[in-house]
């Protein structure tokens, strides 16, 4: 069996030692611009370059070492549609999300954003404490990682709150779905958290009309894609105080260019994509996991559906 591996950051040896752990069998081709591959079974990727198509269309499976798939999704029909391409699942992801949405939402719920800028300024000044039952936490995406977050979040007893296309359930979350629901789940979360796989369906969802439905004073966290939020939208609405804060930590153009308003506003804060690393020990385990129960014939998880982007 042969591996086709591509890193744009050219960091290979380490997912080749960890192949050869976990799928001793597999001999791995480190994907190069300009030379000539031998074919392979399997692809691993996570925004491989459009000089790799050709590669890429001859395998039996391209894994992606991510959760989201845009990336490979807006080559269309380059990709040929019988060949799976399989996202992370969780991968040690979900843990990290968690804490990271977590931290976020305990930071405005007891208005440290608010003393960390005091302290700056040398103030003094105990700050009235928000009320936990009006400040309702919505999470948009009720996925893998959607699930963990609200799951990481329930001890604290904020009132909880999820969207996702379909209808589902989960235990002491107020669950909304679909076009029709997607309105009132807005107007009833003080705290909104992206974590939707972006489609053609939700680039821009995050536009001055939804976003002016939140309650006055909202927050809002994402950790999902930078094309989520039309960022215009979002600095009018801080500026005139609807929006409260945000934390942003995918931007449309990453790095986040250093001209970008973005870094001027103090009540907007910044972090590099950093939000959930891949974990290459956890993501080989799982990817090697899945590639014997392929050539097994055996089901596995994280099958994307390219109609709907996810």
């Amino acid at each position: 069996m042969r591996i086709l591996l591509h890193r744009a950051d050219g960091k290979t040896e380490p997912w080749i030692k960890d192949f050869a752990k976990y799928l001793p069998d597999a001999e791995i081709e480190i994907w190069h611009a300009g030379e000539k591959c031998q074919v392979c079974d399997y692809a691993v990727v996570w925004s491989p370059p459009e000089a790799m198509l050709a590669e890429l269309a001859t395998v039996k499976a391209i894994f992606v070492t991510g959760a989201g798939v845009d990336a490979l999704l807006k080559f269309g029909d380059a990709l040929p549609h019988h060949i799976p391409i399989i996202r992370l699942e969780d991968a040690g992801m979900a843990v990290q999300m968690a804490e990271y949405v977590t931290h976020s939402v305990l930071r405005y719920f007891r208005r440290f954003d608010e003393y960390e800028a005091q302290a700056r300024a040398g103030q003094w000044a105990p700050l009235p404490q928000h009320h936990k039952q009006d400040f309702a936490v919505g999470v948009l995406g009720m996925g893998v990682l959607g699930t963990r977050v609200l799951e990481a979040l329930a001890p604290f007893g904020f009132p909880l709150r999820g969207w996702s296309r379909t209808e589902k359930s989960m235990p002491g979350v107020q669950c909304f779905h679909g076009a029709d629901g997607l309105d009132t789940f807005l107007r009833g979360s003080r705290v909104l958290v992206c974590m939707l796989p972006l489609t053609p369906d939700t680039s821009n969802i995050m536009d001055r009309t939804n976003m002016c439905k939140l309650p006055e004073g909202s927050y809002i966290i994402n950790v999902a894609r930078g094309a989520h939020i039309a960022e215009p939208d979002l600095l009018t609405l801080i500026k005139s105080g609807h929006i409260a804060a945000a934390t942003l930590d995918v931007f449309r153009n990453e790095p986040l260019p250093a001209q970008h308003p973005f870094w001027q506003e103090p009540r907007i804060t910044i972090t590099p994509h950093i939000s959930a690393l891949t974990l290459r020990r956890e993501s080989v385990q799982q990817i090697a996991d899945n590639i014997r129960k392929t050539e097994a014939g055996e089901q596995i998880a994280g099958v994307v559906d390219r109609t709907l982007g996810y």
